[in-house]
């Protein structure tokens, strides 16, 4: 039982465009819903959905949960041990050579007479046969101990046991880390359940994107079509160029297959949506969801980051002008610098949200303390081995015995006689109550060294915590800096977009009425092209930034606990 508590504790032991106000789609809190099933034919799949279909289907996750399973079977089995302990055991025996002891038969009789034996009466009692003695007068020379055979060729026994644990220091300590334990798993599968939250959420987000893109990929060549075909109608009425139609042409081709490659990495994307979520390849699906229903106020997440806009760098409220920098030669020009340089290394963060950090958010810090708790039982255990153990114990069986197999298994009881009235019994029954009190004594010092080693495993924990806080606080300011940079990158890829996009509207027109060249409407289009892949492309960062923000800081996934 003690084996199996250390078991127990080393267990414990990686068009479409969003408003200028507004910047990426806000990570919602997924809670388990009704459970979302494959079918034959298109599976409608928002974020949510995705989400809980994970949670219930990822193969990985049903791994753990297995593990959980194991758990809680471990902690049955050390429970175990104080529960009545029954045995039954039977055996049969063929004594082909019975064992022999010397006897001192001429000591049988007492005093100056013995129990009259002759060489035969010897050899028959070897050969477990009956010998009748009788009493004689001791002669001068005694007769030296003979060998005799006791029992019979042919033996058995049957018995039933039974023992209770009355007392024992380990089994009280493992009780205490049952529980404990099962937090344990039940901590670990959490984690794994947010590992899958973040990776259907990135993927999903992924997929969202490239959807969107490719959509407006299809836009962009619809327009380019009806440019081609305006300039090729012009040339043939003599007003245009054929190199001005080829050029279009060449625009065209680039653009049709830029669009093919983007409708290759979507299909692509959503396999790899349907391998995060554990759904069969073969399963179609509709993302429900879109980027344009699912963004918030740009200016919103920036105040809950304490972050400036990147276009008036006013501080939270972003309402303020660009500040100059501070004169150093003034009195509170040090004090400037140096409050700098502390927010730029507590991440750019303000003092009241510098402190904000909640750890026990993190599903990390309150696994080590799950393990820390583990810890100081095993210590405790390790301890426990100085205490005496006790335990009640009982049985109760039956022993026979006969010359032939058939003999024995005759099971004659105490009434049994033969014919001429003598007793012929030959099982007999037998039992027994008592106590067993074990005291350990010395053990060379291996008890000493194992507690130095539970000593040394707890400090190791103790100094794990330290180190927790501080990634924890480096994954924040990382997560923090990553998504206001973002959110940065993806105003200014607005802004060039709406820029791209008007200088595109302009040269077109301007072609069309025959005072631009062709050569700046390919430029623009291409210019065009470029700020929108950028533009998904920060958009797509912000999406993930926030994710990682989100699970920084606790908030990715929380499951409410019974």
């Amino acid at each position: 039982m003690k084996k199996n508590l250390r078991l127990l504790l080393l267990a414990a032991g990686p068009g479409l465009l969003a408003p200028a106000g507004a910047a990426l789609a806000q990570t919602a809190q997924p809670a388990l819903g009704t459970p979302l099933e494959a079918t034959s034919g298109t599976l409608p799949l928002s974020l949510k959905q995705a989400i809980d279909y994970a949670i219930q289907n990822k193969s990985t996750l049903l791994a753990t949960r297995l593990g959980e399973q194991t758990a809680k079977a471990k902690v049955g089995e050390i429970r175990s041990a104080g529960l009545p302990q029954v045995n039954v055991a039977a055996n049969v025996a063929d004594n082909f050579k019975l064992q022999k002891s010397l006897v001192n038969f001429g000591a049988l009789g007492g005093g100056a007479s013995a129990t009259t034996l002759t060489p035969q009466d010897i050899a028959a009692a070897q050969n477990g046969q009956t010998v009748n003695l009788g009493t004689v007068t001791l002669p001068s020379e005694p007769m030296p101990p003979q060998a005799f055979a006791f029992g019979l060729q042919w033996a058995g026994n049957t018995s039933a046991s039974v023992s209770q644990l009355l007392f024992d220091g380990a089994y009280l300590i493992g009780l205490k880390a049952a529980k404990v334990y099962e937090e344990l798993a039940q901590k670990q599968t959490q984690q794994a359940e947010i590992d899958v939250v973040e990776q259907v959420s990135k993927a999903y987000y992924s997929t969202l994107v490239a959807r969107e893109r490719l959509q407006l990929l299809s836009r962009n060549v619809q327009r380019l079509d009806t440019l081609l075909y305006q300039t090729n109608e012009t040339f043939k009425a003599g007003f245009a160029e054929k190199l001005d139609v080829q050029r279009l042409q060449v625009q065209r081709n680039n653009l049709v297959v830029e669009q093919q490659k983007a409708s290759r990495l979507t299909d692509l994307s959503v396999a790899l949506l349907k391998f995060q979520m554990g759904l069969p390849q073969q399963q179609a699906v509709a993302l429900s969801d879109s980027l344009s229903t699912a963004l918030v106020d740009a200016g919103s997440l920036r105040r809950t980051l304490g972050a400036a806009d990147f276009k008036t760098g006013g501080g939270v409220s972003g309402l303020g002008s660009v500040p100059t920098a501070p004169d150093v030669a003034s009195p509170n020009g040090a004090d400037q610098r140096a409050q700098d340089q502390q927010t730029a290394l507590s991440g750019a963060r303000t003092g009241q949200l510098a402190g904000a950090i909640n750890y026990n958010n993190r599903i990390e810090f309150s696994t080590l303390e799950t393990q820390q708790a583990l810890a100081g039982l095993d210590l405790a255990n390790r301890r426990a081995g100085a205490y005496p153990r006790l335990l009640a114990t009982a049985a109760y069986g039956f022993s026979g015995s006969g010359l032939t197999a058939g003999d024995l298994f005759a099971f004659r009881g105490p009434d049994s006689r033969t014919g001429n009235g003598f007793p012929n019994q030959n099982w007999f029954g037998f039992g027994n109550v008592g106590l067993s009190l074990q005291i350990p004594v010395f053990d060379g010092f291996r008890r000493k060294y194992l507690v130095q080693q539970s000593r040394i495993q707890q400090q190791t924990i103790e100094r794990g915590f330290e180190t927790l806080r501080q990634s924890i606080d480096l994954q924040d300011a990382q997560s923090r800096t990553s998504l206001i940079n973002a959110l940065d990158v993806l105003d200014n890829q607005r802004a060039n977009l709406s820029l791209a996009e008007e200088v595109s509207r302009v040269s077109r027109i301007k072609f069309q009425e025959g005072v631009g060249a062709n050569l700046e409407v390919i430029s623009a289009e291409t210019s065009l092209r470029e700020a929108q892949t950028n533009y998904y492309a920060a958009l797509y960062d912000v999406l993930v930034a926030k994710v990682d923000r989100d699970k920084a800081t606790g908030e990715l996934f929380r499951k409410a606990s019974n």
